[in-house]
């Protein structure tokens, strides 16, 4: 289930620089190789950091032509509107049939995994942005790439393990296992605050109308109506990961990078979506195996796959934005 964003962040800026489950395949389809391919042509780190980023010393800003208030509250209406259509859309389309109700220990059970999600992001989102601003992205981004990939793979994986497979009664440990996870998701994610904070707080914004839109959807369908996708996101994962390991392996022509670029990205995030419907169903199943005793409830091991869709969904917004602003300039 691991599927951290390390060498993404570490190859994108032309650097020199899990595995037993189901899950720990899913997060290898985030190490990609271009994941800030929008700063590709680019010619150094260092005039990236001077002519398009914010100084990784100090918070200040370039000089921009700032939208007035009266623009400001346009573009939100009209993004705030766009996310609560796809909401209502995606319910349409794929929540004909709902169920009755969730039962009080569904209800209970989904709730909780819910608030560890929660309170695993806004921890990774703190420390991340405490790294960024310490100047610990920097040192990420000049290190060595494998080295840097090969702690982060063996930090992520481990703390992801331990969360997993603690048993629930050791809460010390289990929560301590919770809190590492989140620091090695926040020491890989910490390089994206080199975009623009427009860009974050728009792919923050679709992110949770995604997410929103999709868990509400397998909370209020019929029991196990989308637990099948199981076999085929594990496939489609699968394709994602080559795609994004494919530039390094293959001597890719443009065409070729262009089109595993798309893979990664666009079908990342069909995948991606498609596993938030898939937990969610998959959170509800759980809980009634553990009002019936057969399985002990366990809500911080559900969290983590649900954490893992949605960054995994942002990261890709984040390029996807990126790429569209830079075609604009």
């Amino acid at each position: 289930m691991l599927r951290s964003n390390a060498f993404s962040l570490l190859h994108s800026f032309k650097t020199p620089l899990q595995f037993s489950t189901r899950q720990s395949s899913r997060n290898f389809s985030s190490f990609r190789p271009n994941a800030f391919a929008s700063f590709s042509k680019r010619p150094s780190l260092a005039s990236f950091v001077s002519k398009n980023a914010r100084t990784i010393f100090t918070d200040s800003s370039a000089v921009v032509a700032r939208p007035s208030q009266q623009e400001g509250w346009k573009k939100f209406a009209i993004t705030s509107a766009t996310v609560a259509g796809a909401v209502v859309a995606v319910n349409v389309v794929l929540n004909r049939e709902t169920r009755d109700g969730l039962t009080a220990a569904e209800q209970s059970y989904l709730h909780d995994s819910f608030k560890y999600t929660g309170g695993g992001l806004v921890l990774t989102a703190i420390a991340a942005r405490s790294l960024f601003k310490s100047g610990f992205a920097f040192r990420v981004m000049s290190a060595n790439p494998w080295l840097v990939l090969g702690v982060s793979l063996v930090g992520s994986i481990g703390t992801m393990m331990g969360a997993m497979y603690t048993s629930p009664e050791n809460t010390v440990l289990k929560h301590t296992f919770w809190l590492g996870f989140n620091a090695c998701q926040a020491a890989t994610l910490s390089p994206l605050f080199f975009f623009a904070p427009a860009i974050l707080s728009r792919a923050a914004l679709y992110t949770c109308g995604v997410v929103g839109a999709l868990s509400y959807v397998g909370a209020t369908a019929k029991n196990d109506t989308y637990l099948y996708m199981g076999g085929p996101l594990l496939a489609g994962v699968t394709v994602v990961a080559l795609s994004s390991i494919a530039p390094m392996a293959l001597p890719l022509g443009m065409r070729g990078l262009a089109i595993a670029e798309a893979i990664s990205l666009y079908g990342g995030l069909a995948v991606f979506s498609g596993f938030v419907l898939y937990d969610t169903q998959k959170i509800l199943q759980h809980a009634r195996m553990a009002q019936a005793g057969l399985i002990p409830a366990d809500p911080i091991k559900e969290s983590i796959g649900l954490e893992l869709d949605m960054i995994n969904i942002f990261v890709r917004l984040v390029q996807i934005l990126a790429m569209q602003q830079g075609r604009k300039k």
